[in-house]
């Protein structure tokens, strides 16, 4: 038996903007998981590990939609 592959309709568009929340979303849970298991002080997390976490995602983000550019115009 064969799957059929899923119609183009289907899949979901991912513009900037629900590009921007889903990654401040992830953010988001990391930094409060972080301050729930209080492995640090609330002070340390969000001036040390919130902005290193803000960068850190920038950085990735950049380079997956360069790839994905790359990939598109190949």
């Amino acid at each position: 038996m064969l799957v059929e592959a899923p119609q183009r309709d289907m899949v979901p568009k991912l513009n900037l903007p629900v590009s921007f929340g889903i990654v401040l979303a992830i953010i988001a849970v990391g930094l409060f998981g972080m301050i729930q298991a209080e492995m640090m002080t609330t002070d340390t997390t969000l001036t040390m590990v919130l902005p290193s976490m803000v960068i850190f995602a920038a950085i990735v983000f950049a380079l997956g939609v360069s790839h994905g550019q790359y990939r598109a115009g190949n």
